[in-house]
C-alpha cells in the first residue's frame, strides 16, 4: 500500500513538473492574455514576439514593432534581437519565438529536418553586397580565385550567389575559400585581413565603406536583380491555430515596406525615421548616420515592397541549393511556402507620415 502511494505521489510530481514546463516554455497566443501593458483606453492587448537580425533586410520588423508599440489597438508585434543565424535556428526550433526573419533556405531545410514552418512573406530585395578591401587588387568577381570570402550561414543565398556567379562564369566550386561568419563580424575581419572578402546584408556591408577600409565590388541590385535574401518564417501550429494572428503579422509588415518605400523619391523622410528608430538600443543598437548611409545614399540599395513570396524564384532557389549539396532533396514550394497571408498592396497603409512618438528620439 505504501509503495503504491509513494509511486502514485512520484506520478503526480513528475506529471506537474512537466506541465510546469509547458506553461513555461511554450509559446501561447491566445486571445485576451495581456500585454506588458495596458493602453490608455484600457483595453487589454496581445503581445506576440518576432525574431530578427539588426541588418536592414528585416528593417520592416522593428519599424512594426515601433508601430504597434505606440498604437492602443491590435497586436504589440514585439521585436527579439538575434545576432546570427545558428542561435535564431534553435530559438525556433525549441519554439521560444513561433515566427522569425531568416536566411530563405533555411526555411526549407528546417521543413526536410522535419520543423513544421512555413515562409509567409519575403522581407526585402536586393540589400547585400560583395565587399573588398579598399586597396584590394580584386576588381572583378573572377579576381576571388583564391581569396577567402566570408558568407553568414551555408543556408543563405548570399552562399548559393556565390556559387551561382562561379557557375555562369565557369569557375570551378573550390575556386575561393568560403569562410562562415556571423554578419557582424565580417567588417571586422576584413579590416584585420583575416578574410579578402565578404557577401554580407546592410548595414555591414556599408559599414567598411564608411570606415573608410571597404569598397563595394557588386551590388545586389546591379549582380541578381530583385535579390532575394531573408524571409518572414512562421511556425506551422501558429498558421493552423491563429491564422488570423498570422494575417495581422504579414499585413503590418507588408504595410511597413510599402510606407519606407513610399517616399524614397521625394525626400525619404520615412527611411530617415525608420534609421532613427532602429539605431535604438532596443533594436540595431546602432549608429544612426550607418543605417542612413545605407538607406538614403542610393535609396535602390535595398528595397521593402514586391514582397510576395515568388514561386519562380524559390524554384531557382531550390534548384541551385540541391545541386550544390547545400538542400538534401529538391521539395515543393508549397511544402514550404504559404502565400496566402500576403495582403492586396492597395489596401495596405501605415496611415502615418511619421512615426509614432518620433519626437522623443529626435535631438534638438
Amino acid at each position: 500500500m505504501k509503495l503504491r502511494l509513494l509511486l502514485g505521489a512520484i506520478l503526480i510530481v513528475a506529471v506537474l513538473y512537466v506541465l510546469n514546463r509547458w506553461l513555461n516554455e511554450t509559446p501561447r497566443y491566445l486571445a485576451g492574455v495581456p500585454s506588458t501593458g495596458t493602453p490608455v483606453g484600457g483595453e487589454v492587448r496581445e503581445t506576440f514576439v518576432v525574431g530578427f537580425l539588426p541588418v536592414t533586410c528585416h528593417l520592416t520588423c522593428p519599424v512594426t514593432s515601433w508601430v504597434t508599440q505606440h498604437s492602443t489597438s491590435g497586436t504589440r508585434f514585439q521585436s527579439q534581437k538575434f545576432t546570427d543565424f545558428p542561435s535564431m535556428k534553435e530559438a525556433l526550433i525549441a519554439r521560444k519565438i513561433d515566427a522569425t526573419f531568416m536566411n530563405a533556405p533555411l526555411a526549407p531545410k528546417l521543413v526536410m529536418d522535419g520543423v513544421p514552418v512555413k515562409i509567409v512573406y519575403l522581407g526585402h530585395r536586393d540589400g547585400t553586397a560583395v565587399v573588398v578591401g579598399t586597396n584590394s587588387p580584386i576588381r572583378t568577381f573572377e579576381d576571388l580565385r583564391g581569396k577567402v570570402v566570408a558568407i553568414p550561414g551555408r543556408f543563405s543565398n548570399q552562399n548559393i550567389f556565390l556559387h551561382r556567379t562561379m557557375k555562369q562564369l565557369g569557375m570551378p566550386f573550390d575556386s575561393m575559400s568560403i569562410k562562415e561568419l556571423p554578419p557582424p563580424e565580417h567588417p571586422s575581419s576584413l579590416a584585420s585581413g583575416a578574410i579578402d572578402a565578404y557577401i554580407i546584408g546592410e548595414p555591414h556591408a556599408a559599414k567598411a565603406e564608411m570606415d573608410g577600409y571597404g569598397r563595394v565590388l557588386l551590388q545586389m541590385r546591379d549582380a541578381w536583380p530583385q535579390f532575394i535574401s531573408c524571409v518572414l518564417v512562421v511556425r506551422q501550429e501558429l498558421i493552423d491555430q491563429r491564422p488570423e494572428l498570422v494575417h495581422e503579422l504579414v499585413r503590418g509588415i507588408a504595410a511597413s515596406g510599402e510606407w519606407l518605400d513610399a517616399d524614397r523619391e521625394a525626400g525619404a523622410q520615412h527611411r530617415r525615421d525608420a534609421a532613427l528608430v532602429a539605431s535604438n538600443k532596443a533594436f540595431y543598437n546602432q549608429p544612426k548616420a550607418l543605417l542612413e548611409f545605407v538607406l538614403l545614399k542610393d535609396v535602390t540599395r535595398v528595397s521593402y515592397t514586391n514582397l510576395l513570396p515568388p514561386k519562380h524564384d524559390f524554384d531557382e532557389i531550390m534548384d541551385l541549393a540541391v545541386e550544390l549539396g547545400i538542400l538534401p532533396r529538391r521539395i515543393p514550394f508549397e511544402d514550404y511556402v504559404d502565400t496566402r497571408f500576403a495582403p492586396d498592396l492597395e489596401t495596405v497603409d501605415l496611415g502615418l507620415d511619421r512615426l509614432p512618438a518620433i519626437e522623443t528620439l529626435e535631438k534638438p
